[in-house]
């Protein structure tokens, strides 16, 4: 059995919440915290691009998935029959709506 790969976009939300977490760790840490959070990143879109259900539904927003990378950060993505959007990064101690 092949396995489908998904396209993986990025909303203008996603990419530049993505640069601000990396300036956050920068700012208040070391080239290699932020290198390291790239890391797992890249392993979990790569995770993603094959299954798209990976992470669970968010509790407020039920199309939306959130995979939880570090203890302070998430990513926010969903998908449609080919392509997963990845939707937004946060912090998981602000308030948000996911």
């Amino acid at each position: 059995m092949r396995k489908i790969v998904y396209q993986i976009i990025w909303s203008p939300i996603a990419e530049l919440t993505y640069l601000e977490t990396i300036s956050f760790i920068l700012e208040n840490w070391t080239v290699k915290e932020a290198s390291d959070f790239e890391e797992k990143v890249e392993s979990l879109l790569n995770l993603l691009k094959t299954q798209k259900n990976l992470c669970p539904p968010s509790k407020h927003e039920k199309h939306l998935r959130r995979c939880v990378i570090t203890t302070q950060t998430s990513l926010i993505y969903q998908f449609s029959k080919d392509t997963i959007e990845i939707v937004a990064f946060f912090d998981n101690r602000s308030d948000h709506e996911f």
